[in-house]
């Protein structure tokens, strides 16, 4: 059983740093983002927060807390970690493009790109579409329901194919007939990689390489396949199975694969959400299929699209009209980024995941539209 206790004091002293790359559209910017990271980092929070702002004035950075609990080093605001489920909008992106390019069809069963390789219980790609793996309308089992933490963390850097993870969750029956119901399922992504895959003949790593990373010049950003670590600064990760916070900074991501593979840094995440959500990289009626939501039936009151899940702006003045994100969790970090249709931009990390608790899972709800919807 995962539970949360205190991190020592040597790892909770609160490392603070603002910076701004140009001059902050009003002085409670910085403000607002050291009270998020303070209620991040703090004796029941992780070891370390970042959280990151920008809108048409420039950008503010605040850190807190630490990298690294053995040595005491602080949070570098330039960091990287691992981004978990935010894996999930490159993907869907390089989807839609395809799609934009006549070679995939959304609503298309996924028996046609790849025969024979969704079935098991009642689960069968023949009654399955495109669009429903990237909506998670499929009813596919997630395979993280059926994955331990505790597990993983026994090989750490053990490579896991697509299809091993497939064979985990499919002979699970499905959770409600597709397109009847809303349920989130890291399995309909490593489908999707498998079909990028197929179309194209090349892994989703190198198609989201080529078509997003290299032209937004996202330099903090990589799909590292087996690759263990980190590249560039960054924060330790941390898991807690008991009392003690265990480093699973080096991890093989193809235990996530398409469905949570990737790293990034706050700067590049807010880059590349700015510049999905300005039409750099979908032909417009493939951002209007994107963009389409259906409700997820969580307290948040979330919609999703395709990769993209919106969130309403609970009466704020500067997110009236709600904004569009994804959290990000993988072993080690939990991750949220979000963004507006009116250029505002934030990216919260935290080096613990899982193993924070109910005041940290709390903080993490309401880091993101606390730094993107304030004043």
């Amino acid at each position: 059983m995962i539970r949360r206790n205190g991190v020592r004091a040597t790892a909770i002293a609160l490392a603070l740093a603002v910076t701004a790359s140009a001059s902050p559209a009003e002085a409670t910017g910085p403000v607002r983002l050291r009270q998020v990271v303070e209620s991040l980092s703090g004796p029941d929070g992780a070891p370390g927060a970042l959280v990151e702002f920008h809108d048409r004035h420039g950008s503010v950075t605040a850190t807190g807390g630490v990298a690294d609990i053995r040595t005491g080093a602080p949070v570098d605001p330039r960091s990287r970690f691992r981004i978990g489920s935010l894996t999930k909008p490159f993907v869907a992106t390089v989807v839609l493009q395809l799609v934009g390019e006549g070679r995939v069809d959304l609503d298309a069963p996924v028996e046609r790109y790849l025969p024979g390789v969704v079935h098991g219980a009642d689960n069968d790609g023949r009654e399955i579409t495109v669009r429903q793996l990237l909506q998670h309308t499929s009813g596919l089992p997630d395979v993280l329901d059926y994955m331990s933490p505790l597990e993983i963390l026994k090989d750490p850097l053990r490579h896991w194919e697509p299809r091993e993870l497939l064979d985990i969750a499919l002979p699970h029956q499905r959770e409600f007939k597709p397109g009847d119901g809303w349920g989130y399922s890291n399995t309909n992504y490593l489908v999707a990689g498998m079909i990028i895959e197929s179309v194209t003949g090349h892994p989703y790593g190198k198609e989201i390489r080529r078509r997003v990373i290299g032209p937004l010049g996202l330099h903090d950003t990589f799909v590292p396949t087996d690759a263990p670590g980190i590249p560039g600064p960054h924060p330790h990760g941390y898991v807690r199975p008991e009392s003690e916070p265990v480093d699973i900074t080096r991890l093989n991501p193809t235990v996530a694969g398409a469905g949570g593979g990737m790293i990034s840094s706050a700067s590049d995440l807010d880059r590349f959400m700015s510049a999905l959500l300005r039409g750099r990289l979908l032909k417009p009626a493939q951002m209007r299929e994107m963009l389409a939501t259906r409700p997820t039936g969580r307290t948040s009151h979330s919609e999703y699209g395709l990769g993209l899940e919106w969130i309403p702006g609970k009466n704020s003045s500067t997110c009236k009209d709600g904004f569009w994100g994804h959290d990000g969790d993988m072993l080690g970090f939990s991750v949220r980024t979000g963004a507006t249709t009116d250029g505002r931009q934030a990216t919260v990390m935290v080096n613990l995941n899982p193993g924070g608790g109910p005041t940290l899972d709390k903080a993490m709800e309401e880091a993101l539209p606390a730094a993107l919807c304030g004043p």
